[in-house]
């Protein structure tokens, strides 16, 4: 064996038996998803943003979708006030289904049973006031209980044949501890995300060597953001609980992971697909586009479409948007 899979390995020993939790499969999943939305007023006056749809499916959707292929079990959705369309989405519509099968068409109806949690698959929890991520992380500590989670915001949807999840719930396999989705960034972009310094590879990810929120313009560690997906030991809840209010005056979970650092191992999984940021209407729009041509049974007409409207526009309009 070995001198650094040794150590990795004691590592693991010693970790397990100093915080003691022993290796337990990732089988439970946080949706935190109480946001107002407020960027895209007025359509979520009285939609939640997360049932806006990218072609055809809502937001939230894609989300569970990639925690599913990763063979999450347990889907725990932290809400707020006027999200009860999504736990509505989650359920079964007898009207609906019964319909379906009435007017002969099997197919749609195979595929809603098909995205359809079985019984005691979903949990729904509410976060009453709006106190940050970290809060509503903190929210789901019941549901969770003494088990390692995914966490997955539904804002950030990806695009990749294998997804993101799954490729972090392997790495959680081999290593143990906490991991981390991180992707590549504009380094003079890095100040506006959650940026992680990278150490040694190990396995088919990296070691983390620190964390910062929003770095100061030339003081980032890396390139690599932080971007919406997450494998947490459940003694984070033991921190969040005393947390201090942080940046924007709210419960910050990187705050919170900083100080679980100094107790257990974090790993990066280096990210290579797409990523959309469904929460600005920018991004929203470049996911519809991207998973739209993504389909073989749209991607020729909407390919024609886009060349079209390109083609259409003003010389001057055309300026702003080709550079």
């Amino acid at each position: 064996m070995t001198g650094g899979i040794a150590e990795h390995v004691a590592e693991r020993i010693m970790g397990s038996k100093r915080m003691g939790w022993s290796m337990k499969r990732v089988r439970k999943a946080v949706f935190p998803v109480a946001g107002l939305g407020t960027r895209f007023l007025p359509a979520t006056k009285a939609i939640p943003k997360e049932m806006l749809t990218v072609v055809d499916r809502p937001v939230i959707q894609y989300v569970v979708d990639e925690a599913r292929e990763a063979g999450i079990e347990h889907f725990i959705f932290v809400t707020g006030r006027n999200k009860a369309v999504i736990e509505d989405h989650f359920d079964v519509q007898f009207e609906l289904y019964d319909t379906l099968a009435q007017r002969g068409k099997d197919d749609q109806l195979a595929r809603l049973q098909r995205l359809q949690p079985a019984p005691g698959q979903t949990s729904f929890t509410r976060q009453q006031v709006p106190m940050g991520l970290g809060h509503a992380v903190w929210c789901a500590r019941e549901l969770v209980g003494d088990e390692p989670f995914a966490l997955l915001l539904p804002d950030m949807i990806m695009q990749s044949e294998k997804s993101c999840m799954k490729d972090m719930v392997e790495l959680y396999a081999e290593t143990g501890n906490n991991i981390i989705a991180v992707q590549e960034c504009d380094p003079a972009e890095a100040h506006k995300y959650g940026i992680v310094g990278r150490g040694e590879d190990t396995h088919h990810g990296f070691r983390i060597t620190g964390m910062v929120e929003k770095p100061k313009p030339g003081t980032a560690p890396s390139n690599l953001f932080i971007n919406g997906r997450y494998i947490l030991q459940p003694e984070i809840f033991g921190i969040l609980e005393s947390q201090e209010r942080g940046a924007g005056n709210e419960i910050q979970l990187t705050d919170a992971m900083l100080k679980l650092e100094k107790q257990q191992s974090f790993y990066g999984y280096h990210y290579k697909g797409r990523t959309f940021d469904c929460g600005s209407p920018e991004g929203f729009v470049e996911a519809n586009v991207a998973f739209a041509l993504w389909r073989n049974d749209m991607n020729a007409s909407m390919a024609g479409v886009i060349r079209t409207l390109l083609d259409e526009m003003k010389p001057s309009e055309r300026r702003g948007v080709l550079g």
